[in-house]
């Protein structure tokens, strides 16, 4: 899979003449180029230009004499730092990659607003979402996700079944606008994928993470994400306790709908799905791990049939749970359950 949209670092000297000659010209006889002034003024004592193709793709470009805060490791100097999700310039292939969080801050600050121009230009809906816009932006203008990332929001609800765009993407914003996973943006924004096939099991699935985040958060734990065990794994959370400094660690699957898996039932589906996961990654961990199996994209007769039989699951402890847009999340429990959810959850065990 493709990664989110990074920088690419090209240290060494740059003027418009180099750019005419080493950027501009090589889009241009391959893609039709057209350069331009930023739309936005560009940081000081940096220049810019943008290049749109004829493809419909783009590039940022912006060069300095001295880059006073360059990124961890990387030397001062000269420098030019490129952004787009276009073919990459010969002359810039083996230079380094960065993340938003990484190049100097007003460079990153310029260059977003670039994007959140051009992503509201193509999608003026998703202006009324500041925070889903910013978050994953670097997916949103990815070279390989940019048509399925923003079809999932636009026209999957996110997931949620019987749910609007405006319901689905509107828990995403409220998730998001606390900030508890902006330390964690480019890991968190690239699970929901960069690739040029829709998957909405894959998609859905990660949003069931941001739905965890949400209810630790909402308990009162500190959550980080990507937690690796000493089997080689990654669990998906530790949650740690702010006053005792306790810690526990969390694991987060999500059954799909009986309508798009061979299980006989809600039920089944439930099960089938914790086997799944028991069996390969909790098992390799040896226990130890809180499982949240999140139904969230059952129906609500699939999920009213789980809720009532309240099957017991191959993994202890266990929280099965199903969120709403609206932000209303009901659970039940299977054996002691090291976190306390009474603030995040309504309990239905």
């Amino acid at each position: 899979m493709a990664q989110p949209l990074r920088f690419r670092r090209a240290p060494g000297r740059w003027d418009r003449n180099r750019v005419r000659s080493r950027i501009e010209r090589p889009l241009d006889e391959n893609l039709g180029a057209t350069a331009s002034d930023p739309w936005y003024k560009p940081p000081d004592r940096y220049e810019a230009r943008r290049f749109d193709m004829g493809d419909g793709s783009w590039a940022l470009f912006c060069w300095t004499d001295d880059d006073p805060d360059p990124p961890a490791g990387a030397t001062g100097g000269p420098v030019g730092y490129w952004l787009g999700n276009t073919e990459t310039p010969s002359d810039l292939w083996r230079t380094e990659k960065y993340g938003f969080d990484e190049v100097p801050y007003p460079v990153s600050r310029w260059a977003q607003r670039e994007l959140l121009a051009g992503l509201h230009d193509d999608e003026p809906w998703l202006a009324d979402y500041p925070h889903v816009s910013w978050f994953f932006l670097p997916v949103f203008c990815s070279k390989d996700g940019a048509e399925t990332t923003r079809a999932f929001f636009r026209d999957h609800a996110v997931g949620f079944p019987d749910a609007t765009r405006e319901e689905g993407t509107g828990y995403v914003e409220r998730l998001l606008r606390p900030g508890i996973l902006d330390d964690y943006r480019e890991t968190m924004a690239g699970k929901l994928g960069t690739s040029t096939s829709m998957d909405l099991v894959r998609m859905s699935a990660t949003v069931a993470e941001f739905t965890a985040a949400k209810l630790l958060s909402d308990a009162g734990y500190g959550i980080t994400p990507e937690i690796e065990v000493t089997t080689g794994h990654s669990l998906d959370f530790r949650a740690t306790d702010p006053d005792t400094g306790t810690a526990s660690l969390v694991e987060v699957t999500r059954p799909q709908p009986v309508a798009t898996r061979s299980a006989s039932g809600p039920v089944a589906a439930v099960r089938d799905t914790v086997e799944t996961k028991t069996s390969g990654q909790l098992e390799a961990h040896g226990g130890g791990a809180t499982l949240f199996v999140d139904c969230s994209s059952f129906p609500d007769d699939d999920w009213a049939a789980v809720r009532d039989a309240r099957p017991d699951v191959r993994h202890r402890p266990a929280v099965v749970l199903r969120a709403r847009p609206d932000g209303r999340t009901e659970a039940y429990r299977k054996g002691s359950i090291p976190l306390d959810l009474s603030a995040a959850v309504e309990w239905v065990d």
